[in-house]
């Protein structure tokens, strides 16, 4: 039976695919990478906000316009919240809520009653990697949050804390790492909340890991920023914890936080930064800000740009806030309009992209170890794409065949055409 797997949203959806891909070829089936000539078609589907659920929504009718013969299943946070729609969009065959996501193969399987030989009685040795060929993969280690942002529809969608053991974990990433992975993340809904189901850590995780595999680069999806105990930044004296890190801070006021129910005040957010940067002053920190929450005034929305301007972000993603059914935020009083949502957001963009550039500027004459991807040619030059430790990408036109997958020392430079984009040049 040949299967397409598809993701929307986050990094642990992703990371789900991943975990689905090795079962359903360890049962005999083949992961092929376009929907049209597949026979199950399986969407880990998004609604973290009302565009990504219609976005879902129009993916699932799209997939059925390209093959209308195939099998449709739908997982994911869209599903589980809204699973009598889902089930009546045409062609969808099978609702598999979050609850029971981790045993969606062998649904699949059982479902559409498709008998057939294990690979590995017929074909011993790896278990390919979906999509293969990729440098970099993402680990889920967990699922579920304990707690209830106000904003936050998702930890509704993926219940409580789900934690998956170390030793699970670590056989993973040294299965991918045989594999020729050289790159994973760290993934979960609550990342940060690692362990509190099971007596272990996030901290204790990591030491396994750096202790317990070989893999050459780690880094962390989203973590919030409450989680971090005082010595976590120790961990970033091993080279092979990559210098960045995402924390999520949604707005630089403190009264906004607290009626998202935010459990970092901003003092405390700039203390984790500067934390890192003691450690590594180039320690690339990235965040989420929500724009217009319920009741922002103006004072509240020059506290988070201040607090934006004081801290050097390297990217913010930014998000007009969207109200949810189900969450607390919707019910809030003083709901802005969209064309002060609009206005605060293109402020904020504009800001978000000068402090970008000028983190990349300070990268300039730093000679970095890039993991290299997958080679291009325009216009009869060949040239790579990568990303440095601190996650900055960057090009390198070269004669050189064979870099991607290789992580090389890499003098780096301004683009001379893009912006967001280094240039490199390779160190012997």
């Amino acid at each position: 039976m040949k299967i397409h797997l598809k993701a929307l949203g986050c990094r642990l959806n992703e990371a789900e695919l991943e975990q689905w891909s090795t079962s359903f070829q360890q049962a005999g089936h083949e992961v092929i990478s376009t929907a049209e000539q597949a026979d199950v078609v399986v969407l880990n589907s998004c609604a973290v906000t009302t565009e990504a659920a219609a976005k879902s929504r129009r993916l699932l009718n799209r997939l059925y316009r390209d093959n209308p013969q195939t099998r449709l299943v739908v997982s994911g946070c869209y599903a589980t919240l809204q699973p009598e729609e889902a089930a009546n969009i045409m062609g969808v065959d099978l609702i598999v809520p979050n609850s029971t996501k981790d045993s969606l193969p062998q649904q699949v399987l059982e479902q559409f009653s498709v008998p057939t030989m294990p690979l590995v009685a017929t074909d011993p040795g790896e278990n390919t990697l979906f999509m293969r060929g990729r440098q970099r993969a993402f680990i889920k280690i967990q699922d579920g949050c304990r707690y209830r942002c106000t904003f936050c529809i998702v930890t509704v969608a993926r219940g409580d804390e789900r934690s998956r053991t170390e030793s699970e974990i670590i056989e993973e990433i040294n299965q991918l790492h045989d594999q020729g992975i050289q790159e994973i993340v760290l993934t979960g809904v609550h990342v940060g909340g690692y362990g509190s189901d099971i007596e272990s850590s996030l901290y204790q995780l990591v030491q396994r890991i750096l202790t317990e595999t070989a893999i050459p680069r780690i880094r962390f999806a989203s973590v919030e920023p409450w989680d971090l105990p005082p010595d976590f930044f120790t961990l970033f004296s091993n080279p092979r914890l990559m210098p960045h890190m995402h924390l999520p801070i949604q707005s630089g006021s403190d009264s906004v936080l607290r009626r998202m129910a935010r459990r970092c005040k901003t003092t405390e957010f700039s203390e984790l930064v500067q934390q890192a940067r003691r450690h590594n002053p180039l320690f690339n920190i990235t965040t989420d800000i929500i724009v217009g929450f319920p009741g922002e005034t103006d004072v509240e929305w020059q506290e988070t740009l201040d607090f934006v301007q004081s801290i050097d972000f390297g990217h913010i993603h930014i998000f007009s806030y969207s109200a949810r059914q189900g969450t607390k935020a919707a019910r809030l009083p003083d709901q802005l309009p969209e064309a002060i949502k609009k206005q605060r957001s293109q402020q904020l963009h504009r800001i978000a992209e000068q402090q970008k550039q000028q983190w990349l500027a300070k990268q300039y004459n730093h000679v970095v170890e890039v993991l290299w991807e997958q080679p291009h040619t325009q216009n009869g030059k060949l040239s790579y794409t990568g990303y440095t430790p601190n996650y900055c990408r960057v090009e390198l036109v070269t004669d050189t065949v064979g870099l991607d997958n290789q992580i090389t020392q890499t003098a780096l430079s301004a683009h001379p055409q893009e912006l967001g984009l280094l240039l490199g040049v390779l160190k012997p």
